[in-house]
């Protein structure tokens, strides 16, 4: 596998060195102006829009009358908080300092504006097929790129989804289940694997309603458990908070003048890896969530737009940070294991939290990552099924369904960094077709938000 890990890793360098790096921030940018500001004008609207009427009674309608905009939001945003929060956050610092935190947030900042392109175009270009209501990227991607041309771009990002997200990135999310539970419990992670497989698989065929069920109940549950806890771990050391903000901000342009010293990194690198976990994390740009905000039943397309900014504020502005922090203040940053490593990934941030609560730090971490991520495999495997059906119809679900939980079971067990750098590789891949009809639809999201501006 040595050979393949590196040609992976080489296409990765190609990839989010320089490319990816300048077009997601450029996107963001370009969706700033052209909105005028939409994530810090309208930041009042999002959260109104967001919170004014929030209901966990499970009312989903049926696949033909779509869902509530609360509804979408949340299997967009299970989608998003998942191990990129506990486990990707971990691997961005170790990989570019504490600095690459800072892009992360930078990253979020602007994506507040895509992810608001693409939920708004994804309601525009909605529609009912065969009786059921669908939408995503593949169809605002041929409203952009007309004819043929439209057909196969729209086919080539509907195969890089489900692989990255249905396959490549639930493995992620295994991955991290199966190290967080195995270093916590001792169970193998094999074992781990087969149980989440099984357990992933019985919700697979319940359909979009039982997803959506179990999103809107587990991710409010567990991002105020685990919110509580970081607070615990932050105020335990409360004296390093400040010194913490000054290797994000420092370590952004300077890594060498903080951990990023001893870690080996440069403010390429520090750029680079936060970019590439912050896209991760909260989704901005990846043509992902889309799939959820096109079903949600609102007035206006923009009306969902909002909705999808707070998602990504959610994700990365307010649960990020607990911990980023609970990892700095706590100074297990640049640690090693007893083979000379860096600690990495999961089992960092359970390092942090078990400075605070002992070995009960590492469960606690390990609970949070088994829900976060299994709401995450819900929303990607959601989304990937709208592709499965776009490209070979609903006789096919069954397979894709099984597929998944196959992939889920070997994810747990598989090499950590061979993993991520996949998931790296075919999120890299399926941005560009989908930022590629975003910026030809330009126009079209700004003569909508003027609209909705001259309405509200």
């Amino acid at each position: 596998m040595e050979w393949f890990s590196n040609l992976v890793v080489s296409i990765n360098a190609v990839l989010w060195d320089v490319f990816l790096i300048l077009l997601l921030c450029g996107v963001g940018i370009y969706f700033t102006i052209l909105t005028k500001g939409v994530q810090f004008r309208l930041f009042k609207q999002s959260f109104k829009l967001t919170f004014g009427s929030i209901t966990l009674r499970g009312n989903a309608a049926s696949d033909k009358e779509g869902m509530t905009s609360f509804q979408s939001l949340i299997t967009s945003v299970s989608a998003q908080i998942g191990t990129g929060n506990l486990a990707g956050v971990a691997t961005a610092m170790v990989s570019g300092g504490p600095g690459a935190v800072f892009w992360m947030w930078l990253s979020a900042i602007l994506g507040m504006a895509t992810i608001y392109a693409e939920a708004t175009l994804a309601q525009r270009y909605k529609t009912t097929k065969n009786g059921e209501l669908v939408g995503g990227p593949v169809y605002y991607i041929r409203a952009a790129i007309k004819g043929r041309t439209g057909r196969v771009v729209a086919a080539v990002f509907a195969l890089l989804l489900i692989m990255a997200l249905g396959f490549m990135g639930n493995m992620v999310q295994a991955n991290s289940v199966g190290g967080a539970m195995e270093t916590a419990f001792g169970i193998p992670s094999e074992i781990i694997g087969i149980g989440l497989a099984l357990i992933c698989l019985l919700v697979f065929l319940g359909g979009v309603k039982r997803i959506v069920a179990v999103a809107e109940k587990v991710v409010p549950f567990m991002a105020v458990f685990f919110t509580l806890a970081s607070f615990v771990v932050i105020g335990a050391n409360f004296s390093n908070i400040i010194p913490a903000f000054h290797d994000i901000f420092v370590g952004a342009f300077y890594p060498q003048a903080v951990l990023g010293g001893v870690l080996g990194v440069s403010v390429q690198q520090a750029i680079r890896f936060g970019i590439a976990r912050g896209l991760f994390t909260h989704e901005a740009g990846m043509g992902s969530t889309p799939h959820a905000h096109a079903l949600a039943r609102v007035k206006d397309p923009c009306d969902q737009g909002l909705v999808a900014m707070m998602g990504v504020f959610i994700d990365t502005i307010v649960l990020l940070p607990l911990t980023v922090l609970a990892i700095l203040t706590s100074g297990v940053l640049g640690s090693a294991d007893a083979n000379g490593e860096f600690v990495t990934g999961i089992q960092l941030t359970q390092a942090a939290y078990a400075q605070v609560f002992g070995q009960f730090g590492y469960v606690i971490i390990a609970i949070c990552v088994l829900f976060f991520a299994f709401a995450t495999i819900m929303g990607w495997y959601f989304f990937g099924l709208a592709n499965v059906k776009y490209l070979f119809g609903k006789k096919a679900v069954p397979f894709y369904a099984i597929l998944v939980a196959v992939f889920v079971g070997v994810g747990c067990a598989l090499k950590v960094d061979l993993v991520w750098n996949l998931a790296d590789l075919f999120n890299g891949l399926m941005v560009i077709p989908n930022i590629l009809a975003l910026i030809i639809l330009g126009g079209v999201v700004a003569r909508l938000t003027k609209n909705w501006g001259s309405r509200s």
